[in-house]
């Protein structure tokens, strides 16, 4: 996290550097340094700055590159994480949001299978969450082949963000999309849904939608079908 980002945090609340100071259990002159940039914000003060000045769960730390290659396989409990990040249909999970939603999503893309309803809630959170790290996002997708199933993501996420005429939002979709499209595989992959029948994925090849096929994806999710696509 930078250094900025806590100090907008800070006077959002209208705080002197010596009262955040107090509330994050840290020194003044070590805060100024890392508002300044010339510390680098640990992870352990980043999950306190959290709670104490609300920082959104875009600002939770992201694994470095290499720790997201070792640690991908890292199980996390999907609808809770959905839940805890203010998605609807889990909201009866009450947690407190501790991964950054970008890190979330990309664990979510990265499952061989999962549950429909967790699939349905992966454009959502492209959509709420429209200001996560894309380049980080994006660059551990190529790492792992999961560009196209991002790709489809934001594309849908888009959808729902002309349906609402969210201008704004759809713009920085559009954007993403944009940067997935060029690495875009020729391959046939599943949206998360490895396990489907054979009988499954014909069906699928000559049903699936303009969307889907355009990202080589066997899937019969559209975003009108979404229950959080209406205005």
């Amino acid at each position: 996290m930078q250094g900025t980002v806590l100090k907008n945090a800070r006077l959002r609340k209208e705080w002197t550097q010596q009262e955040a100071a107090v509330a994050l259990g840290v020194t003044q002159a070590y805060l100024s340094m890392l508002e300044k940039g010339r510390r680098e914000v640990p992870d352990r003060l980043v999950l306190k700055a959290q709670k104490v000045l609300s920082l959104p769960p875009t600002a939770l730390p992201l694994l470095p590159e290499q720790e997201t290659m070792t640690r991908s396989s890292k199980k996390l409990d999907l609808a809770r994480e959905l839940g805890a990040l203010g998605y609807p249909a889990f909201s009866y999970q009450h947690a407190q949001a501790r991964h950054n939603p970008a890190l979330v999503l990309f664990a979510a893309l990265n499952e061989p299978d999962l549950d429909s309803r967790v699939t349905e809630g992966l454009p959502w959170l492209a959509l709420t969450y429209a200001d996560m790290d894309w380049k980080w996002l994006v660059r551990n997708a190529k790492l792992h082949d999961r560009q196209n199933r991002l790709g489809f993501t934001v594309s849908l996420a888009r959808e729902v963000a002309q349906a609402r005429d969210d201008k704004q939002r759809a713009k920085t979709l559009q954007q993403c999309a944009q940067v997935v499209e060029v690495s875009r595989l020729a391959r046939e992959d599943t949206y998360c849904h490895d396990s489907m029948t054979e009988a499954e994925r014909d069906w699928l090849l000559q049903n699936r939608s303009s969307l889907a096929k355009h990202w080589n994806l066997l899937t019969d999710l559209k975003g009108e079908h979404l229950a959080y696509a209406s205005p």
